[in-house]
């Protein structure tokens, strides 16, 4: 092969494994003789290695071509001629993921070499083969159900949920979980009978041939394996940007291997290195400080002067997102109470979410901290205690303390952060009658705010109560009838929306008539927001852009019908709160005041939000994404400076430092 040659073989995105594997093949057969019966013995038992190495690569071939059918209408989309390459340049990850599945099948077959036939060699690697295949069908099954809603390929971020599982599987319908077992049965039958074709039943040794020659031979491929497990011989080992070709997200996702990006998120997750070193510690700290330098000594007030402590009544709403709230400038008639609070109270109109799950969510609202790209505080119990909370600030200030919510507070390590947090009373899926767990998840949202009418009169005052819905998760089973037509997910998203925000409405009809309303501020912001409608990209700032609203009656008069154009994120909601209760926030330094002026490097504000591995920024100038595995924007929109860019670069470079330091 000429050095043209093998520039071009890796542009292309190809693996030197199989070469290796097949020139050891060689060597091989050149030190075992020239013919004969032992020539041909040799040639069986020593191609079994490179073939079962083949096959691996074959079957990741074969899931990859899976998901690419399963996902169609995307795969449809792409440039021509994008397909051939996506699994050009998915080949020296999918090497590098088929040299760890042989680690352990080289070594036994190294072992049963020297052990010799009664070790039944060629027996133990079908079964343990067929395990692994097995497990990768699984990978491959959850990938596909995964990367629609979530849109990126899996890794390690439902390990989080396996304390609970039937809340995880709630999500599925009865249809989706019956495909997945077919699909699943299906990747197994298709690896069973390619191992069969491919690999086939392992020859015994040729009578005359050692079985140390033989274990050497074999821990000769045990040792090439080094080579593709670190996708070649450059200096660095290889990584998700090596196999990145395309300005279309989807095809460099459809490049990516399942099992070793799960394998390296859980790497990744153990980690004490800051991957998102962008520019100098020194550059990075100015340049995130002058989002939280201070535009002026005050902030706008909005509750009723000379007030005593009010309540604060805190509602998380599940994955509302602002494309389908009317006064955003998203779908109208989706959600007509907070358009009618929008009206006669405070309604924030450029709050984006700082993540995309439910537990990020929760940290950013609670502790006005913002989200790590690949992983979640949250998973990280003596990092959690290092946050400041809402609620613990509150309870010092005397202020009584309850959670509510429908579900089960354990699911993705939920229940570790709100103990730590001081809530002094839970009130949970386990809390309710069996006949009021009516959903999925637990309890409807109208079963949990009718709890909360009842309860809310004996609650000690003043009180920090925060409640978290959940009917607008999938699978969007609501107890109402259909107000929008269609059965597709879109139109189901906005029938859960819609039941929410109905139900929300009648909850705060009836609170206006209890003695503790005229006391109490209501905040009403969504935990996250939703690929639906319109399916949109995992990077989308329109995917991430949410209601924030402020209602109740310790709102002065002067403040109904505000509008608050600041650009903000979850994280400020904190720091906001706290100053309306005139309480310092110096204990929540990643959270500003949306009602202070602006600062002045950042005149219209601007809100820093993160996907996996990738950030986005939002300013009233536009908004930039930014792809951390191939280091290079996704989206600019026109009036975007390379400012802001930067700006993304150290925020995201400085708070993960941050995280990994707590």
């Amino acid at each position: 092969m000429t050095i043209q040659n093998r520039t071009v073989q890796r542009q292309a995105g190809a693996s030197p494994a199989p070469t290796l594997f097949f020139a050891a093949y060689a060597w091989q057969r050149g030190a075992s003789g020239a013919g004969g019966r032992i020539f041909t013995g040799v040639k069986s038992r020593f191609a079994f290695q490179p073939r079962y190495f083949v096959f691996w690569l074959l079957y990741f071939g074969l899931v990859r071509a899976l998901f690419l059918a399963y996902y169609l209408p995307r795969t449809g989309a792409l440039p021509a001629g994008t397909v051939p390459r996506i699994f050009a340049h998915a080949l020296r990850l999918d090497a590098s993921a088929t040299a760890y599945l042989c680690l352990l099948p080289f070594l036994l077959f190294v072992v049963g070499s020297l052990a010799g036939p009664r070790f039944g060699l060629g027996r133990v690697l079908r079964g343990l083969t067929m395990v692994l295949v097995a497990l990768v069908a699984l990978l491959t099954v959850a990938d596909l159900a995964l990367y629609g809603p979530w849109g990126f390929r899996l890794d390690a971020t439902p390990l989080q949920y396996l304390r609970t599982p039937g809340e995880a599987a709630a999500s599925a319908t009865p249809g989706l979980l019956g495909l997945g077992l077919g699909l699943w049965l299906a990747l197994l039958g298709a690896g069973w009978g390619l191992y069969k074709g491919v690999v086939g039943r392992l020859p015994e040794l040729p009578a005359g041939f050692g079985r140390g020659r033989a274990a050497l031979a074999g821990l000769l491929y045990l040792v090439l394996l080094v080579v593709p497990l670190r996708g070649g011989l450059q200096q660095i080992p290889i990584n998700q940007g090596d196999v990145y070709f395309s300005q279309a997200p989807f095809a460099n996702h459809a490049a990516i291997n399942v099992p070793w990006n799960v394998l390296n998120s859980l790497r990744l997750q153990t980690s004490t290195r800051n991957p998102y070193q962008f520019l100098p510690d020194t550059t990075a700290a100015r340049l995130t400080a002058s989002l939280y330098q201070p535009g002026g000594p005050d902030t706008v007030r909005l509750l009723r002067p000379g007030l005593p402590k009010p309540n604060v009544l805190f509602i998380i709403l599940e994955s509302f997102t602002g494309k389908l709230v009317g006064h955003l400038g998203g779908e109208r008639g989706v959600t007509p109470t907070l358009d009618s609070l929008s009206r006669t109270g405070v309604a924030f109109r450029n709050v984006f979410a700082a993540g995309d799950r439910s537990q990020k969510g929760l940290v950013a609202l609670l502790s006005g901290y913002p989200n790590q790209p690949a992983t979640s505080i949250i998973k990280y119990p003596r990092k959690t205690e290092q946050l400041p909370h809402l609620a613990r600030v509150l309870r010092e200030q005397g202020y009584s303390t309850a959670y509510y919510h429908g579900g089960e507070l354990a699911f993705a390590n939920m229940k570790s952060y709100l103990v730590t947090a001081g809530y002094q009373r839970f009130t949970e899926r386990a809390d309710f009658a069996r006949q009021d767990q009516n959903a999925k998840w637990g309890a409807h949202d109208h079963v949990l705010l009718n709890r909360m009418l009842q309860e809310l009169p004996r609650q000690p005052q003043p009180f920090f109560v925060t409640a978290f819905t959940l009917s607008s998760h999938e699978p969007f089973d609501v107890p109402m009838r259909p107000r929008f037509a269609g059965s597709d997910e879109a139109s189901r998203f906005r029938n859960s929306m819609y039941y929410t925000d109905h139900v929300l409405g009648q909850f705060l009809q009836q609170a206006r008539r209890q003695p503790w309303w005229a006391n109490t501020l209501v905040v009403l912001v969504a935990d996250h927001g939703h690929p639906q409608p319109d399916d949109s990209p995992v990077h989308d700032s329109a995917k991430f852009r949410i209601p924030l609203l402020l209602t109740g009656g310790a709102l002065a008069p002067t403040a109904q019908g505000r509008q608050v154009p600041t650009y903000g994120s979850q994280t400020d909601v904190a720091a906001t709160l706290l100053h309306q209760l005139n309480l310092p926030t110096t204990t929540f330094p990643w959270s500003r005041d949306l009602l202070a002026p602006a600062p002045p490097a950042w005149p219209g504000g601007a809100a820093f939000y993160s996907f996996t591995d990738g950030f986005g920024v939002a300013t009233p100038a536009g908004t930039v994404t930014y792809d951390n595995v191939a280091r290079r924007i996704i989206e600019r929109d026109s009036a975007v400076t390379a400012r802001q860019l930067r700006f993304g670069q150290a925020y995201e470079q400085v708070s993960f430092g941050d995280f990994l330091g707590k």
